[in-house]
Parts: C-alpha cells; structure tokens; sequence
C-alpha cells in the first residue's frame, strides 16, 4: 500500500486525480442504479427495483428514528443518496487495486481522509443551513448558548469534534480494510502454497470487509440524521 498518488497541479491547486477518477465512477455507478431501478417501475416490484424500494423505506425509518416526518421528510433524497453514495465508494476497493508506475489509481475513495472529511463537512454545513432555515437565525443562535452563556465554547469545540468524527471514522474503518487486504495478497501470496493459503483468509476478509462498508454506510448516513434532527428540532 507504500504507493505515491497521482498528482496534478493546476492554478496553483494540487489534484489528486485518482480521487478524481474514484469519486466520478462512485457517481456514475449510483446513477446507472438510480435509472436502472426506476426505468420500468412495476406495481409488484422485483430485482432491482425492489431492491431500491427496500433502501427508500430503510432510510425513511432512519429520518423516522430521529425526528418527525413532516419535518424529516425533506432529508428523504439527502439519506438515499448518502448511503447508496457511501457504500459503493466503500465497495469499490474491494475486489481489486490497479497501480500504474508505482501510483494508486484504482480504489475506494472513502479510504481517502480528504474525501471523508469533505463528506462529513457537507453534512455539517447542511445542518447549520437547515437549523436557520427551519427555526429561524435567532432562535438557532440561541441553542449554542444553552442552557448558560458559557456553553458556547463547548458548542463551537463539538462541531469542529463532530466533523472530524464522522469523516474520520469512515475513513480509517475503509483503510483499514483495504490496507488488510493487501498485506493478505502480497504477504502470503508468494508462490504456489503461498497463493493457495492466502484464499480463505482473503475471501474471508472480503466478506467482512463488505459487511463494514455497509456497516459504515449506515452508520454515516444515521450520524446525519441525528445531527440534522438536533439542528432542526425545536427541542433539542
């Protein structure tokens, strides 16, 4: 995994265009779902579509774990696309890793900490935006200083700590994962017996590493809900 990225530089900003590259195909995968999914919608769904109506009412008992319907209800397509988002880029760098003149190209964009992070500030500033939407900007002032004035601080130190929570959680579940993978294959896979023994170990892992990103999917998407509600409720 001791591999360089590619960069790019550009107006005196530095890309790395395999987040780029991963990012771009997480979107299109998602699309071709979405469309596939909803081209012939049917009365009685099967295959993907019901695949994908299952994941609709999954995520709408998530808003509904959280906070009202007439209120949550708003953040339906926000959920859906965060956690459909989340688990494919988390998926992506499973099966495979492509490395050309010693630069990754191919792999989970979520194994990027500058990816997560710049999820999880999304998710945060849409918060905030929706916390003085819905209640108005005073009122939503009013909750940083709660219940005493010097509270405030407190309240400023949590939304720097929630931001870093939620991207780097994800981000170090991903690399984590990937990081495994790699030793199992380039570890054991020296030689014949050496291949044969890395198999199992590595489709085990494989499969553990799918049920995390799912895991992790969730997780995320239900951190977002939650600090949607504490912004948008009138009681918290």
């Amino acid at each position: 995994m001791d591999h360089k990225a590619p960069l790019y530089e550009l107006f005196g900003l530095t890309f790395n265009l395999a987040n780029v590259l991963m990012v771009t195909i997480t979107c299109v995968i998602v699309l071709a779902i979405a469309i596939a999914a909803t081209r012939n919608l049917s009365m009685r769904p099967t295959g993907l579509q019901n695949f994908i109506e299952w994941v609709v009412d999954f995520v709408k008992g998530i808003i509904k774990s959280n906070m009202d319907w007439a209120t949550g209800g708003r953040f339906h397509l926000l959920g859906l696309t965060l956690i459909m988002y989340v688990f494919v880029a988390n998926m992506l760098g499973l099966p495979f890793s492509v490395v050309v003149h010693d630069e990754l190209w191919w792999k989970s964009p979520t194994a990027d900490p500058a990816i997560t992070l710049t999820l999880a500030v999304m998710v945060v500033a849409l918060s905030h935006y929706y916390g003085i939407k819905l209640r108005g900007a005073s009122e939503y002032l009013k909750g940083f200083a709660s219940p005493m004035w010097f509270m405030f601080p407190l309240k400023i130190i949590e939304e720097f700590a929630n931001t870093l929570t939620l991207g780097l959680r994800l981000y170090g579940n991903i690399f984590a994962g990937e990081i495994l993978l790699a030793l199992l294959v380039g570890g054991l896979a020296t030689g014949v017996g050496g291949t044969i023994a890395a198999i199992i170990p590595t489709m085990v892992w494989q499969a553990f590493s799918i049920f995390v990103g799912a895991i992790q999917a969730f997780i995320f998407t239900m951190l977002t809900m939650v600090y949607m509600a504490h912004k948008v409720s009138h009681d918290h």
